[in-house]
């Protein structure tokens, strides 16, 4: 059977609904009815209902007309959300190393009980060096961004800003054939894309929800945030001044999510002109009044929901994905590990596009949850195939340069994290949102295809042009 999400209207009726928009005056018309709509139905609202703030009102009016507007719109919504970045970036520094030295002391003690009961070397490299350390590390690194980002994400929502976001990229969506909804369920994949698919289910049109469902992957999730920080921090700010540097690598950060936006309209364009050809839709957006936020309440919810739900995830994935690594790179096959020879394998494919053949397979091993690709590089690159050791967050740089990394490197990592196919959790939730195998398998492959090509492109203009 057909799935209803992937079915596009014949062309002979799109021909028709296209002849229907020219003769009305398509959206000139449509607009003049809702206009017409909101005109009466405040006009009523106005005879009916009794405003004991009127200047509330008019304070949301006033903000409206700056946070909206064709001008003032976009550079504000960049300049908020460069903050919440900064902020983000700035903010976790300091908690990551605290966790990070406490789970070193931590193995520490795990370490020396293994040796005071004679445990074999194998069970304390599984155990420690592969379950515990790698845990460690996933919480340690995604904790604290995760624990700033989400409640100041959630603070823009509570304050009634971020529908104010859709709004201003209605219009841009509406251009390159998608819905204005598409805003907000991206919105939602800063923080999760898995759980983003399912709210694509606040867009009526099959055709456009499919649209927002392929091309969700394209902003960073919170498995992503660790990877572009970390590389941006250690490879694209290394000649700014000390002080400066948790800004700039905002900056470099909501670079990387500018492009992606850039893309995800891009791919929608194309999508909507190919495979997903349709008449565009049109929604009508009530603003909600700007509201305090209730900062205590709304700060304990979204730790509690999505900080510490998303990290428990990403636990249960990270600890046996730590685990196989370990045994990956400790069983020894010829001489040599089986994760050496898988990374050699793919290492001449790999160099084509400014990797080695270790990333790739990072990211093919962490194809269950994005959170755990950096784990498993580190592992893969230590001779022991565990992961660095616990003073280890000060040393990935050298780790890093002893694998013969520049900042092409860096670079091309970020954007193939940014732009490659989404984690097996969001593809179970692509196939159980369509119901069709089809569109889970074209939803990773559009991505994979797209950062392949990306990468590409950029590592062969670096190398003709001489800058690595």
């Amino acid at each position: 059977m057909g799935n209803p999400l992937a079915t596009n209207a014949p062309d002979s009726l799109n021909k028709l609904m296209s002849m229907a928009r020219e003769l009305t005056g398509g959206a000139e018309m449509r607009d003049a009815i809702v206009s017409d709509i909101y005109r009466a139905s405040r006009e009523i609202c106005q005879g009916a209902i009794y405003y004991e703030d009127k200047q509330k009102l008019k304070t949301t009016y006033r903000l409206d007309k700056i946070a909206t507007s064709k001008i003032w719109g976009f550079p504000i919504m960049l300049a908020i959300l460069g903050v919440v970045f900064w902020i983000t970036i700035a903010g976790a520094n300091y908690p990551s190393g605290w966790l990070a030295d406490l789970f070193g002391v931590a193995e520490g003690y795990l370490t020396r009980a293994f040796q005071a009961m004679n445990a074999p070397a194998w069970l304390h490299g599984v155990l420690v060096l592969g379950f515990f350390r790698g845990t460690g590390w996933v919480i340690s690194v995604m904790l604290p961004p995760m624990a700033i980002f989400f409640p100041v994400f959630a603070l823009l929502e509570n304050f009634g800003y971020l529908p104010r976001v859709a709004f201003n990229m209605d219009r841009l969506f509406k251009k390159s054939g998608g819905h204005g909804k598409q805003a907000l369920t991206m919105s939602m994949g800063f923080g999760c894309n898995a759980a983003a698919i399912l709210s694509t289910r606040i867009i009526e049109s099959p055709r456009e929800r499919m649209l927002a469902i392929i091309t969700n992957n394209f902003v960073p999730c919170n498995g992503r945030w660790p990877t572009l920080i970390l590389l941006a921090s250690l490879f694209m700010v290394t000649g700014v001044a000390s002080g400066l540097q948790s800004f700039a690598t905002a900056l470099v950060v909501m670079g990387m999510v500018l492009f992606g936006i850039v893309v995800t309209l891009l791919v929608s364009w194309t999508l909507s002109k190919t495979l997903l050809r349709g008449v565009p839709t049109h929604y009508t957006l009530e603003l909600p009044p700007y509201r305090r936020p209730q900062v205590w309440k709304t700060i304990l919810l979204s730790s509690r929901d999505k900080s510490l739900n998303v990290l428990m995830r990403a636990v249960v994935v990270a600890a046996p994905a730590g685990v196989i690594t370990w045994i990956l790179g400790n069983t020894f096959v010829g001489g040599d590990s089986i994760l050496n020879h898988a990374a050699g394998f793919l290492d001449p494919f790999a160099q084509l596009f400014g990797l080695d053949g270790f990333i790739l397979m990072a990211f093919i091993l962490g194809l269950p949850a994005n959170e755990i690709v950096l784990p498993i590089l580190l592992m893969g690159y230590m001779s022991s195939g565990a992961l660095v050791d616990a003073d280890g967050l000060e040393n990935i740089k050298t780790i890093f340069l002893q694998h013969h990394w520049t900042w092409l490197t860096a670079l091309n990592m970020m954007l193939f994290s940014l732009l490659h196919y989404p984690c097996g959790t969001t593809l179970v939730n692509i196939y159980k949102e369509t119901k069709s195998m089809k569109w889970a398998v074209l939803s990773a492959l559009i991505p994979l295809s797209i950062a392949l090509a990306v990468t590409f492109i950029v590592a062969q203009a670096a190398r003709m042009f001489g800058w690595v």
